[in-house]
């Protein structure tokens, strides 16, 4: 979940020229009214440097409210906790592509691990967080201050006692306070940020005691404007407000309106003890019941057209559940029901192995690490984990076989009855694949032997581009697919790599050349205007899904080239042979004059891949994938190409945020007039040769 000021961001400090041309292709992008929208936020940014409207915190009255599930789970291997706990008070964190990286305990919450770069205490809300020159990389120096670390050191208290793990936490949040100071920085320029950091806090509250926890002993005496208690307390206000003043609105109202719901509806439940706390719970509430329905479609996939965050936003609806179900403000059946339907996506385009194609962005940021960095919930298991915790909340034994397992995440989510209402789930019952369509979505599921040890499984992309206009996290991926073969992946989804920084790789990683898909003269299928936005979408429309037993087909189109001066409409039929184990994949340009084309075939890193006559073979694990390309168009193959000399880059694959490997990329080019007909003929293999 990346947190950016509407999403619209430039990934540096722009010349004026430069800015002065994102400036306007913004502008398009909007509707009057939120441009009238973004000039009173203006006004009131100059309103509160000025000091007017600012948080001013009353004296809390009364209690805290009660934790996500009661009583809270105990059963865990201690050493997991402690072992990592350790490793933060010893100062050294995991942020990302930097593992094990010495920050220091507490470390410097101003300064981004990557670069070293202080970010100033100028006023948070005009300062230029996008500029890597003054904050350093901005993903990297937020993921620190969302205090994910606390609830683990929260944890450790929880299942040892152990004072050390109580002071640990003091000490971070009390140096967090002292070196954050309201409303100066970084830290108090975005309300995603605060809210993530708000559900940490609560949940780590709970996990220390609540009101009565250790780490308060002894604050009478030290005098009221002095206690940890009290500054914990009025920062808590302080998030509350920005939060409830500064929700991301228009083209912004995407995953990060649902975070900031999130953030100050637990916050509101957690601690209710100020006047304005029924408000913002009552605000909070209706913003996530609206969005949970506005942001998901009907077939149960989140708009945004993003794997991760569809996963993100159904991680913020459970926790957002739980604790109003827990504090007398539960939800209503189509909330429940919206969050269902996501897991249902999640079950049918997970492959037999657990994995998922990695459509759209991704970041890696979780709204909380309730299993440490390291456990037993890595990437990408967070997907399973989600399944896991959908099968006790819903009592779907589909949910249960695809998880595998209960893993500690939903224990800790759930309580420790969780496991015994886990195994009782009926194997028996359930009912497998889940879906094979999505139509409003625009996925589909070609393949067969689906849910066994040899299934092929495709993924087939025929949706929109991604949510509201600026498309902040889709690709331009129209009529893509991945396939998986036995459950391992072959033809990919390269990923994201970047986000702020890195400018030729954000916008190589979600081009269309990043894509199993068709490129007309070098175009990307939709206009890129900026990293977070997209001026021209491509439409994708589906013509027909068979899903016979012996033969199934999908036919796709997409208008992404009627821009060009010859307009070019591509349309894609994939013919799936269940007997024979064959795709073949037909693309069509429908145009009168001449153009470039380009086919793409991004394959798994693991996969090693030859052209001999022609032919492409990728072979891992005693598997194969052979294709065979149209007749007018040259092969070539590329690996690990930089962006250099005017050239886009090839042949790279992105298993994390910031993390990148060569992956060997086939490309079939040519140049064609007038209608063509493109055939690819792809033999699978998934049984090891003799």
């Amino acid at each position: 979940m990346a947190a950016t000021r509407d999403d619209i961001g430039e990934t540096s400090s722009a010349a004026a020229p430069g800015r002065l041309r994102w400036t306007l292709s913004r502008l398009r992008a909007m509707s009057p009214a939120e441009v009238g929208f973004r000039l009173r936020r203006r006004v009131q940014a100059d309103i509160e440097r000025a000091g007017v409207g600012l948080a001013h915190p009353s004296e809390p009255v009364g209690v805290s409210g009660r934790p996500w599930v009661s009583p809270l789970p105990r059963g865990f291997q201690t050493a997991r906790y402690t072992e990592a706990a350790d490793r933060i008070l010893d100062g050294r964190f995991d942020v990302f592509a930097l593992q094990d990286v010495r920050l220091g305990f507490p470390p410097r919450w101003n300064v981004d691990p990557k670069t070293g770069i202080e970010a100033p205490l100028e006023f948070g809300v005009a300062l230029d967080y996008r500029d890597p020159a003054r904050v350093g990389d901005i993903k990297y120096l937020w993921e620190i201050n969302r205090h994910l670390e606390l609830v683990t050191l929260a944890q450790a208290w929880h299942l040892t006692a152990d004072e050390r793990y109580a002071r640990g936490a003091r000490v971070l949040v009390e140096s967090w306070l002292e070196q954050c100071p309201y409303p100066r920085g970084v830290n108090w320029c975005a309300s995603l940020e605060h809210a993530i950091r708000l559900v940490n806090w609560a949940l780590a509250w709970q996990l220390l005691g609540g009101d009565g926890a250790a780490v308060f002993a002894g604050e009478e005496g030290r005098g009221e404007d002095q206690g940890f208690r009290r500054r914990w307390l009025e920062s808590i206000y302080r998030h509350c407000h920005f939060i409830a003043r500064h929700f991301s609105r228009h083209s912004s109202a995407n995953n990060h309106l649902l975070g900031e719901a999130t953030g100050l509806f637990i916050a509101a439940l957690t601690w209710p003890q100020w006047p304005e706390s029924a408000r913002w719970r009552s605000q909070a509430r209706a913003e996530l019941a609206r969005e949970a329905l506005l942001q998901t479609f009907e077939d149960g996939v989140n708009k945004e057209q993003a794997v991760w965050y569809h996963h993100a936003v159904a991680d913020m609806l459970a926790l957002a559940g739980l604790f109003g179900r827990a504090n007398g403000c539960d939800f209503d059946a189509e909330y429940w029901g919206a969050l269902e339907s996501m897991l249902d996506f999640l079950a049918s385009i997970m492959d037999v192995s657990g994995g998922v194609p990695a459509i759209g962005d991704a970041d890696q940021g979780v709204l909380t690490r309730l299993v440490p960095a390291g456990g037993a919930v890595p990437w990408p298991g967070v997907y399973r984990s989600l399944l896991a915790t959908g099968a006790v909340l819903f009592h779907r034994p589909e949910f249960r076989l695809k998880a595998g397992g209960l893993d500690e995440k939903t224990r800790w989510l759930l309580g420790d009855a969780a496991a015994a209402r886990f195994e009782a789930l009926d194997a028996a019952a359930a009912r497998l694949p889940v879906r094979r369509s999505f139509p409003r979505a625009g996925y589909y599921i070609l393949g067969d032997e689906l849910e066994t040890p040899e299934e092929v499984r495709i993924v087939a992309d025929a949706g929109a581009l991604g949510y509201l206009s600026i498309a902040a996290h889709g690709h331009a991926d129209a009529l893509a697919f991945t396939l998986t073969v036995a459950g391992r992946p072959f033809l990919i989804d390269p990923g994201t790599f970047a986000y702020h920084t890195e400018g030729a790789w954000r916008r190589y990683f979600r081009g269309t050349s990043a894509h199993n898909t068709v490129m007309v003269d070098r175009e990307d299928q939709s206009l890129f205007a900026g990293p977070f936005l997209w001026l021209r979408h491509a439409q994708a429309t589906v013509d027909q899904f068979i899903c016979a037993p012996a033969l199934q087909r999908l036919v796709a189109h997409h208008d992404g080239y009627r821009r060009l001066a010859d307009p070019v409409t591509h349309r894609r039929t994939w013919r799936y042979d269940t007997p024979g184990a064959a795709l073949e994949v037909c693309d069509e340009l429908l145009c009168t004059g001449e153009h470039f084309a380009e086919i793409f075939w991004h394959f798994a890193p693991e996969c090693q891949v030859v052209c001999e006559g022609g032919r492409i073979t990728a072979e891992r694990d005693g598997l194969g994938v052979e294709i065979e390309p149209p007749e007018a168009l040259a092969v070539t193959l590329g690996r690990g190409r930089m962006p250099q000399g005017g050239a886009r880059p090839l042949g790279w694959a992105s298993s994390g945020f910031d993390l990148r490997t060569p992956a060997t990329t086939a490309v079939f080019s040519g140049r064609i007039r007038g209608e063509t007909r493109l055939r690819s003929r792809l033999a699978i293999r998934r049984r090891p040769a003799p």
